[in-house]
């Protein structure tokens, strides 16, 4: 019986313990706190018109870090070869500006073309989908 009261007062002791040196959930777990970064694009679409097949056609996404932290482009992955993105690699202090570079090669394309520009980062919200569009019209009828 002695080793069942034992047993069970060390269980409670550790029980209590275990509660009393937990971190509330609304303090910080770091004191290391360097801000959160936060993306925001001038326009996350850019529509580049009536392009003849074989053309490169660009254009620049603007955005800016309106948080309190650093803001560092991870990468910037494309839904086609066809599209190339260029982004700066170093953080971005709060309230800078940066731009997205994106070109566009309509080789072997024709119609209607949507091709999207996946941005991951350290900002809040970490991943933001960025869209081209064009009208790509075949070599052979640039006169229509």
């Amino acid at each position: 019986m002695n080793y069942l009261r034992t047993a069970a007062f060390l269980f409670l002791i550790t029980a209590t313990v275990g509660c009393t040196n937990r971190t509330p959930k609304s303090e910080p777990v770091s004191g290391d706190d360097n801000g959160t970064a936060v993306i925001t694009f001038a326009e996350a679409e850019h529509h580049l018109g009536q392009l003849t097949e074989g053309e490169k056609a660009g254009c620049f996404f603007k955005y800016r870090n309106s948080g309190t932290g650093p803001l560092i482009i991870t990468s910037a992955a494309t839904s086609c070869g066809c599209t190339v993105p260029r982004f700066d690699k170093k953080p971005l202090a709060p309230g800078d500006s940066g731009i997205i570079e994106v070109i566009f090669d309509t080789s072997g394309r024709e119609g209607f073309q949507a091709k999207t520009i996946t941005v991951q980062s350290n900002s809040e919200p970490p991943v933001m989908v960025l869209k081209i569009t064009a009208e790509v019209k075949s070599r052979n009828n640039q006169n229509n």
